[in-house]
């Protein structure tokens, strides 16, 4: 491509960009017209702009939602569990309930709670199912609407969480419409290796038949956000656990709730 014709390809997508802008503000619907060589958007049925080839392969195919904090505003509640189990059982690691967010209850125990704690599993598991069990499962600001609007893009969606089936059944419990909102729902027992390993992410793409480039994952935990990264997806990141500074540099995008989020 010469340097004229770069110039003239800047500007044309410029030119895409301002109008998709317009479109999208007032609701229009842009009409796709084909030739051999390229792809138009035609707007008004007369004004024809070239549409980069390599823009349709970002359109996203399927959206990957992790649970806690993306999907249901829970991180906090957990904090608070985790918190009192870690300060009771490993007082000598303070913070140690913002380390383990994103992993498994398997992980946890393995990590945390082998060896001479490991007849104190039995007792946690207790406590949590009854936590969970009483937990208020509100869905982040803007969730269900974003939603919608996925469905109506023909987007696939799918909770990829390292939550079980046993705490799944108490989110069926407060939320009987939940799996119909979704494609798929993974969890703990579907994938071998947690986050930060990308083998979650990774196994809800093949779920679609699609590659990590259709993919976008939406995280809030350090492991879940490296998780994404890891299975080379584009990571948008919720400010809803950690400090958007803090995870700035693990994702392409930091919102706070889905209320002003771009398709």
């Amino acid at each position: 491509m010469t340097f004229v014709e770069g110039r003239l390809h800047l500007r044309k997508t410029q030119i895409y960009l301002v109008f998709h802008s317009v479109c999208t503000t007032f609701d229009l619907r842009l009409r796709y017209s084909r030739s051999e060589n390229c792809k138009y958007i035609c707007i008004f049925a007369h004004l024809f702009v070239p549409l980069h080839p390599q823009m349709e392969k970002m359109k996203m195919k399927a959206a990957l939602f992790d649970l806690d904090g993306v999907v249901f505003n829970t991180e906090p509640q957990y904090s608070v569990f985790w918190g009192a189990q870690c300060r009771e059982f490993h007082p000598e690691h303070p913070g140690l309930e913002h380390e383990i967010k994103g992993q498994t209850l398997v992980q946890i125990y393995d990590a945390w709670f082998s060896g001479e704690l490991a007849d104190k599993q039995a007792l946690i598991t207790e406590r949590l199912n009854q936590f969970e069990q009483q937990m208020d499962y509100q869905y982040v600001a803007g969730f269900e609407q974003y939603m919608q609007r996925l469905r109506q893009a023909g987007v696939k969606t799918a909770v990829v969480t390292s939550s079980n089936q046993a705490k799944m059944e108490a989110v069926y419990h407060h939320h009987p419409e939940f799996k119909l909102l979704f494609d798929a729902i993974l969890t703990s027992e579907d994938f071998e290796r947690s986050k930060p390993d990308p083998d979650c992410y990774l196994k809800a793409a093949e779920r679609f038949g699609l590659g990590p480039e259709d993919c976008v994952v939406f995280e809030d935990s350090f492991n879940g956000l490296k998780s994404g990264r890891a299975a080379g997806m584009r990571v948008i990141g919720l400010a809803t656990t950690n400090p958007a500074e803090a995870i700035r540099p693990l994702c392409d995008e930091v919102i706070e709730d889905y209320i002003k989020i771009k398709d």
